[in-house]
Parts: structure tokens; sequence; C-alpha cells
């Protein structure tokens, strides 16, 4: 038992998530030992098996609030290492888990007499699996969503803040339409926030069970007239609801779905990191991240400032989503059950937490994210006014010309061959122009007067691009009053 109360340097820890972040994060990562370190999984089989005792009692009507509360206190008595001690001898979890306990509760006068139904009629993984279920639903409760909303409602503030702010858009890293820098992160808004609520609805569904070695209650149905009833009170006790179908193990897909959901944020949260980082690129330059007054940025190079923490997210999801294709894996046990997901499943833990440290890295980044206004107008500009050349040709085609597009191509090939800015190239085309200024007008996109033509007016506004945003600063509005409202249900 000694050997496993010797005190570790955390430096002499393998995982960085027990050293380099248990330091950055302590506060996180403190949040998350409650559920997914060692010692939780140990406490929570150790919670899963007082459950059971409490149903057994439940059904025999002796279990009173005086033996919940004692049986309780024994619970919490139990050490992780004496029952890795233990488990040195049997050399199986559970069993040394259960023997530890049932000694616990022989010593205790009150409920000395109740020790034989310590873990009676249950096989392993009816503890496992149930109190797995148990820790993945708190640790998204407590931990996950918090930590997501925080990071959405951040995204909201940005979204709304920045809604009117013009930034030329880019597809396949090339300058493309007008939008907004709202509606840039009301991409995001969205997207994580529709994930935000599937790991609601889906952390709700994990499952536990009381079915036995292979799911068909062979054992429960020889102490009780009905195994499904205890299984439901033994499950109620923690809160879960039994799998629908049973082997030895709960139907893998309840957890699956989840861990899949958590991985979909994951993606989601990465794209917005690599966003973040190329428009804090020095030929962009329109986004900055926060930068402490002692922060270094290159060990060579004084005057860098990097945009290392939206790199550091994606690292973060480079390292841990491959693990996804393990969660598949652990999907198929041979038969009524094999013991192939008995390593691979301890490291759902890890993966939760590098994905947690990732969403609290991206909140970092998102509220200390700093704007080049100046920047901003300057690549609008710098994209100049053949930004507008899609409307130009959609108020041509609307007033009946059928060769519209290639009309305003050609003006878009002359303007750039001869560094033309759109609206002086299109100011040639005399008829194509005064066709499509008389459109405007009809749409009340210009009005003329005696001072200004409707050419005139069509010119100088084909020579402002940031006036051609569609929807954008609407949307960026909307998106983000939708999900401030609906992740706080």
């Amino acid at each position: 038992m000694e050997a496993h109360r010797t005190a570790r340097s955390i430096f002499k820890n393998i995982s960085p998530l027990d050293h380099r972040y248990s330091l950055s994060e302590e506060t996180l990562f403190n949040a998350m030992v409650p559920w997914i370190s060692e010692e939780a999984s140990l406490k929570a089989c150790v919670k899963a098996e007082i459950a059971l005792v409490i149903a057994h009692l439940v059904v025999r009507g002796k279990a009173t609030q005086e033996i919940r509360e004692q049986l309780e206190k024994v619970g919490d008595s139990v050490e992780p290492a004496e029952v890795y001690a233990e488990e040195e001898k049997t050399r199986h979890n559970i069993r040394a888990l259960v023997n530890v306990l049932k000694k616990k509760v022989c010593n205790e006068p009150k409920i000395g007499t109740f020790s034989p139904l310590v873990h009676l009629g249950a096989t392993s993984v009816d503890i496992l699996d149930t109190s797995l279920a148990w820790r993945i639903r708190g640790v998204t409760r407590e931990v996950v969503l918090p930590e997501l909303k925080k990071l959405e409602l951040l995204l909201c503030d940005l979204a709304e803040k920045e809604a009117e702010t013009p930034q030329v858009g880019r597809t396949h890293g090339q300058h493309a339409l007008p939008v907004t820098v709202g509606f840039a992160i009301a991409e995001y808004v969205s997207r994580l926030g529709k994930s935000i609520l599937e790991i609601t609805r889906l952390e709700k569904n994990l499952k536990g069970k009381l079915a036995g070695a292979v799911g068909a209650y062979n054992a429960t149905a020889m102490i009780v007239k009905d195994p499904e009833e205890l299984e439901r009170l033994y499950l109620a006790e923690l809160g879960l609801e039994p799998s629908e179908h049973s082997t030895q193990l709960v139907e893998p897909e309840y957890l699956l779905r989840l861990l899949l959901e958590f991985n979909t944020a994951f993606g989601i949260i990465a794209n917005l990191a690599d966003d973040l980082r190329n428009l804090q690129r020095s030929e962009i330059g329109e986004f900055h991240e926060g930068f402490a007054a002692e922060q270094v940025g290159s060990s060579t190079m004084p005057q860098k400032r990097n945009p290392w923490n939206s790199e550091h997210v994606k690292s973060l999801w480079k390292a841990f989503m491959p693990r996804v294709l393990t969660f598949f894996m652990d999907q198929i046990s041979e038969h009524q059950r094999d013991l192939s997901n008995s390593a691979s499943q301890r490291f759902i833990a890890d993966y939760i937490a590098g994905f947690v440290f990732a969403v609290s890295r991206m909140g970092q980044v998102v509220k200390s994210l700093q704007l080049d206004r100046e920047r901003l107008k300057a690549n609008l500009k710098a994209a100049g006014s053949a930004l507008l050349a899609e409307p130009a040709y959609i108020l041509l085609a609307e007033s009946g010309v059928s060769d519209a597009h290639e009309i305003i191509r050609k003006i878009t090939l002359a303007a750039e061959k001869e560094n033309l800015s759109f609206a002086r190239a299109l100011e040639r085309e005399k008829e194509t122009l005064s066709t499509i200024a008389a459109k405007m007008a009809e749409l009340g996109l210009i009005k003329g007067d005696g001072a200004v033509s409707l050419t005139d007016a069509a010119l100088a506004w084909f020579g402002n691009p940031e006036q051609y945003r569609g929807l954008a600063a609407k949307k960026a509005r909307s998106i983000a009053a939708k999900y401030r409202e609906e992740i706080d249900v």
C-alpha cells in the first residue's frame, strides 16, 4: 500500500496533461479531477457499489435514511491506494474494490449485516459501465458544457460588437465579396451553438446497466422477482436509466455519439483557430492575439508576436482528433463481451481533458482578440472595386441583358490589364453603365438630382465596396441573439 502513496513530482509524469497543463490551467485541471482522474474512476465505482446495496435494501424495505447515510460514509472512506494494494493480490480491479468495501461495511455495526449485498448480482461491467456513464455525464455538465458556453458567449459578444465592421470576404484564400467581421464570427457562433445543444441532448442519454455477465439478468433473476425493477432502482440512485439492451456491456453507441459530438465541436474550434491564425499573418494583419507586456514571441527575433495560442488550439486538435478512431473501434466487442476495450477506454479521460484545454485556450484568444481597423479598411480597399463585379452583373442581368456575365467579365479583365479600378473601367462602357444606373435607381440603391447624375451616383457606389454586404450585419446580430438565448435554456 505504501508504494501507492509515494509522492511523485508532477515533472516526472509522462503525460503533458498532468504537468504542463496542470500548471498553466490549474483551475480547469482541478475541475476535471473529480470526474476523470484515476481517483475519480475508483470513487465512482464505489458510488455504484453503494447504489447497488441501497437498491437491494429498497426492494427489502430496509433503506432508511440513516442506513443510506452510513453506507455513503463508508463508501467515502475507501481510498484508491488500498484498492490498488488489494488488486496486487487479486489481479482484478473490481474484485479488489469489492473486497475492500465489504470489509469496511462489515466493520460498521449498524450496517455490517448488509455486507453480503455488496456486488450481489452484479458483474464487473455493471459497475464499470455505469460508473463511467455517471462520470462522463458529470464532467460534461460541470466542465465541458460550461467551458463551451463561455466560449460561445464570447463569440456572440464579438459578432454583435463587430456586426457592422467591414471586412473583405475570402474564398479559396482569394478576395471574394465584402462581409463584416461580425458576420465571419457568426459562422462559428452558429456551428458551435448547434454542437453545444447536441452535446446537451446526448449527455442526458447516457445509460447504465445491472444485467449481469451476458446481459440476460441471469444472476439477479435468482435474487428478486423483477430484475429490471432492481436495475431501475440501482441506476436511479445515480440519476441514470438502463440501456435498452445489454450484453455484459452497455450499448456503446450512447457514449460513442456523445464523444463524436465532442469531436465535432473540437473541429469547429480548430477551424476558428486556423482562421484567426491566418488573419494574423503579416500580409493580412487584421487581427492580433493579446500579448502580455513581458511575453516573448521568439528566442532570437525580438520583434515577433506569434499567434501561438491559435496554433496551440489547432495543435491539440491534431493530437486528439485521431483518437476518435479508437472510439469507433471500441464499438465492437465479440459476442456478449471481450476485453479489447479495457485499456483503450481508459484514454477517454485524456481526450476529454485535451478537448477542454483547447476550448479554454480558444476562449482566451477570443477574449483578448484585437482588431486592426485600419488594416481591415486597407485590405478591403486593396481588394479594389472589382469586388463589385458581381452586383454589376446581377443588375445588368436584371435589366434584361442576356450576356451580362460575359460583358462584366470583359470589363474586369480590362481593368486588371490596364491597372484600373473596376469603377473606372465600367465608366468607359457608357451604355452598360447607364443601364446599370437606371436599375439601381429603380431599386432605390441610388438617387440622382440636379447636381449628381445617376451614372455619377452609380460610380460613387461602385467605388465603395463596403456598401455591398447583403445581410451580413443583420445575420451577425440575429445569430448571436439566437444562440445567446438557446444555450442558456
